[in-house]
């Protein structure tokens, strides 16, 4: 279970450090979709005579960790230990994924299956802006392989708080019951960026984290805050769910524990891009739970990662020296 303060606090420093040397023994178990984020920088000055579309004349080109790879890099970028689960295809786009993951500190511990493809994100950018996004992908249409559990109750033991970052391409799809039981058998919290309108799979978890267009799909919409909260508060025991995180975008986010709701403004102060936000506030709550932060304190933190990451162009990640400088 997480650990919840059992009052709000009247007053809390949301610059207040977490000693690095608390984060650096911390161990987050990462598992989920994982895919490697590509970047087309470059100008664009007129129109091409082809199609009424900009011509874009690329300049530079980035890639990064996406998805459940981006989630344990933020974690490993915070000076926590992140360990990630997941699978990547016998593919140019895979090897770049595990030479990206090395070089972020992460331990990888990703299955190759020569069936399916990488998948990757393209993205095509132009004076901040993104003018296209291309996706290449090839869903998982079966059982995830055993060896992906395997590996998960293998890894469990030495872990302080497992993290399932479920986008959808069918990775989690087999065995995130399995694996929310057995984490929570050994005493490890978990926590869940969730993913379609059915969460029974997550059943039991510790936290989860939906942002309200994710939450509305599952509670239907609400007309007010008192109407919100209390279906959250149903949701949240049909599946014995402790917390519920709602990250709200330009509102905050809201906590929602026992009885109670706590709701913090953003700290955004500008906006260039949303990508991988989500990400970003999984991972610090992970990171500092694993830490010892109690549950509200690292909610606050977080809410702060968001405000700085949101300020950064694409998926990226928030070091220790931004959050508690």
């Amino acid at each position: 279970m997480v650990a919840v303060d059992k009052a709000l606090p009247v007053q809390i420093d949301h610059r207040a450090p977490v000693l690095r040397e608390h984060l650096v023994p911390a161990r987050v178990l990462v598992v989920g979709d994982v895919m490697l984020d590509r970047y087309w920088f470059g100008d664009t000055t007129r129109i091409s005579p082809e199609a009424p579309v900009p011509v874009v004349h690329v300049q530079h080109c980035e890639e990064r960790l996406g998805g459940a790879a981006n989630v344990a890099r933020n974690i490993a970028a915070l000076g926590a230990q992140a360990n990630l689960i997941g699978m990547i295809g016998d593919d140019e786009a895979g090897r770049q994924l595990l030479k990206l993951l090395a070089e972020s500190g992460v331990g990888a511990y990703l299955e190759q299956d020569d069936a399916r493809l990488t998948t990757v994100k393209l993205r095509v950018v132009s004076r901040q802006q993104q003018l296209l996004r291309v996706d290449f992908e090839k869903k998982l249409t079966h059982e995830a392989p055993p060896a992906g559990l395997t590996g998960f109750k293998s890894l469990l033991a030495t872990q302080d708080v497992v993290l399932l970052s479920d986008y959808g391409k069918g990775y989690l799809t087999a065995h995130v019951a399995e694996m929310i039981a057995a984490a929570r058998a050994a005493g490890k919290p978990v926590l869940v960026d969730p993913k379609g309108d059915d969460w029974t799979p997550y059943r039991g978890a510790s936290l989860i984290t939906p942002n309200r267009t994710e939450l509305c799909a599952v509670t239907g919409s609400w007309q007010s805050e008192e109407d919100l909260k209390q279906r959250v508060k149903q949701l949240r025991l049909a599946l014995d769910i402790d917390a519920l995180l709602l990250t709200r975008s330009e509102e905050g986010m809201t906590l929602y524990y026992a009885d109670s709701a706590l709701h913090i403004n953003t700290v955004a102060r500008e906006v260039y891009d949303v990508a991988g936000a989500g990400d970003t506030v999984i991972a610090t709550l992970a990171a500092l739970l694993a830490a010892g932060v109690p549950l509200v304190d690292a909610v606050i933190h977080a809410n702060r990662a968001a405000g700085i990451v949101v300020g950064k162009l694409g998926t990226a990640a928030v070091k220790y020296d931004e959050l508690f400088s």
